[in-house]
């Protein structure tokens, strides 16, 4: 059964221009217990009283395997959104109600497929930047490739990019490449693609034989990817969905 709690917030910076990088410590004092992939939901009302709650995966990077102080997440801007008001004006101190941890979005330790494909949007890839720690140990077994397909507009919107390239210049079995539809970058990088990730996905030739693939972020993305995905041969159960839906 999920655990309620409070958490108070302890940092809050902007990631890009509609995302803000929120992190809490519990009221209790107590550390949180969860596998990366899993998300927790903020529970607040709105004006008129009516009870409501957002989710939000967990991006805290910790060592893959114990409970963690700090609970990260990343908050989207919506336009006259309830949660955006709650989440963009607590002030550091502030106090929020929350539960978790939920979901089955995780890396299961009874794969073996030789190369796991992760495919984001917009921040989707938060709970790929809290599974780090788990590929860091995944790749240590050798025989092991990870794939971090990441689509964005443009470089102001590749959230944690500065991480998930730090991490494949020391972790050769990773590779970040970043996906950007709108505007290449000032000074491109070699890494970089242009168009949406279900577009970069062919060139990575998947097949059923060796892939894995986990899906997260704009429902449209995931939607067309897992089409794509089938259609090279990857059987459902090899393809893994989390859609990111923004509510007001």
């Amino acid at each position: 059964m999920a655990d309620h709690f409070q958490l108070r917030l302890v940092d809050s910076r902007m990631l890009a221009p509609t995302v803000r990088h929120l992190a809490f410590e519990r009221v209790d004092g107590q550390p949180l217990a969860f596998v990366p992939g899993q998300f927790l939901q903020v529970h607040f009302h709105y004006d008129d009283g009516t009870p409501t709650k957002r989710s939000y995966s967990v991006g805290t990077v910790g060592d893959g395997s114990s409970p963690v102080q700090r609970v990260e997440i990343a908050v989207s801007y919506v336009d006259g959104g309830a949660a955006t008001k709650l989440l963009g004006e607590l002030p550091i101190g502030g106090v929020i109600d929350a539960s978790g941890p939920y979901g089955r979005f995780c890396l299961q330790a009874g794969d073996v497929h030789p190369r796991y494909l992760l495919l984001a949007t917009g921040t989707g890839v938060t709970p790929y930047r809290a599974m780090l720690p788990q590929i860091e140990q995944l790749l240590a077994k050798g025989g092991r490739e990870v794939v971090l397909l990441y689509g964005a507009r443009n470089e102001t919107e590749l959230l944690y990019g500065e991480e998930f390239e730090a991490f494949a210049q020391t972790h050769p079995g990773f590779t970040f490449h970043g996906c950007l539809s709108r505007q290449p970058r000032a000074v491109p990088r070699a890494s970089d693609r242009s168009g949406h990730v279900q577009g970069v996905l062919a060139e990575l030739a998947p097949h059923e034989g060796r892939d894995i693939a986990y899906l997260c972020g704009n429902p449209n993305m995931v939607d067309a990817a897992f089409a794509a995905l089938k259609e090279c041969g990857l059987p459902v159960p090899q393809i893994r969905r989390e859609k990111y839906i923004s509510s007001r």
